[in-house]
């Protein structure tokens, strides 16, 4: 039986949702950390237990660790990941026996982890104010540490680049062959760029395209923007900012009609189309054209706060982490019974441009 236009993924973590990637080469194969402490790998293909009620999926390995998991990443293989989180420490995760192997430690919870396959590194975004560049192939190198002015709250890598940002709306970005190089030699390089975000509240996440020509990033007042490498003017001029997740209610004082605004807690760019899909704290996902500026659509709402997207290598699905936010100031916060992970199989034209169809 063919599976469903969407799904949700059987025995999903029982707390917050912190990331979830697909495996670079298997399109079904999933990764996803959480605050409850673990790691999660997925086939999101395989038939569900007996009795799992129209979920989908299969649940292959959990990886318990000694705190909650903020994030999570493949590395050179399907069995290969990294993960990062409140216990200080960078692993190493062989997701065929659960093997967990230490890379480093930093002094503070090490926000984010992404693995570039372009030149075989593994770098670290830690709240102590570091990146922490390793050789996951040599554990005996001491990694990489290099300073930053800001504390690092999103981080993501293109084929040549690594964007890092961070508070006080400071924009780093790096070129991986030169932290390449300064890992060899124990000497860190200085930034290629340094940028202010066009963004003037907190940056929430950021998203390289594949294309290697730019990045989004998004933060808690409902904005997106979208800026390119090039520092040519004529290449700057291109770079814009929009409002979203966003969404019009009545005033709890007059009834009269008021612009409440969501964080915008994800960004996916897709890896051949070009487009991207955000995630916000409204419950809902849109897929946005990045060239033609504009909104493709939007999926219906979800039930809880979308934390986390990624789309599949091949492009044709995307996962969906939903999990209760903070936006209504919950004191007495529980994701238990309503943290979902969510699978939609992406029409052939879905995520295309408009006038670009197949």
């Amino acid at each position: 039986m063919a599976p469903a236009a969407q799904f949700e993924l059987a025995q999903p973590p029982s707390d917050a949702i912190s990331a979830l990637v697909f495996a670079p080469e298997s399109s079904s194969r999933l990764l996803v950390s959480s605050w409850d402490r673990n790691v999660y790998l997925y086939d999101t293909q395989a038939a569900a237990a007996e009795g799992s009620q129209g979920q989908q999926g299969s649940l292959i390995r959990t990886i318990e660790h000694r705190a909650p998991v903020l994030d999570v990443c493949f590395g050179v293989s399907d069995d290969e990941a990294f993960s990062a989180g409140m216990d200080w420490q960078v692993w190493r995760l062989d997701l065929a026996t659960g093997e967990q192997t230490a890379l480093s430690r930093h002094s503070a919870p090490v926000r984010r982890v992404v693995y570039s396959r372009q030149h075989g590194l593994v770098i670290s975004a830690s709240w102590d104010s570091t990146l922490h560049v390793h050789d996951p192939t040599d554990t005996t190198q001491p990694p990489l540490e290099i300073a930053l002015p800001g504390k690092p709250h999103a981080m993501a890598a293109s084929p040549s680049k690594l964007v890092v940002a961070m508070t006080s709306r400071l924009v780093h970005i790096y070129d991986l062959a030169a932290l390449a190089s300064g890992l060899a030699s124990q000497t860190a390089p200085v930034p290629w760029q340094q940028r202010e975000s066009s963004l003037k509240f907190l940056t929430r996440a950021v998203a390289a395209m594949p294309s290697d020509a730019g990045y989004a990033t998004s933060s808690i007042e409902g904005r997106v923007a979208v800026e390119f490498f090039d520092a040519s003017a004529e290449s700057q001029a291109r770079k814009y900012a929009f409002k979203c997740h966003r969404q019009t209610q009545p005033s709890p004082a007059d009834g009269a009609p008021t612009d409440v605004v969501y964080p915008v807690n994800a960004l996916a760019f897709h890896p051949a189309y070009g487009t991207f899909a955000s995630g916000g704290g409204d419950a809902t996902v849109a897929l946005w054209d990045a060239d033609a500026k504009r909104r493709m659509k939007v999926y219906q709402k979800f039930p809880d706060s979308v934390a986390a997207l990624a789309f599949s290598a091949d492009g044709r699905h995307l996962a969906i982490g939903v999990c209760p936010g903070f936006e209504t100031g919950m004191d007495d916060y529980s994701g238990q019974g309503r943290t979902k992970i969510l699978v939609r199989e992406l029409g052939e034209n879905e995520a295309l441009p408009k006038g670009k169809a197949k």
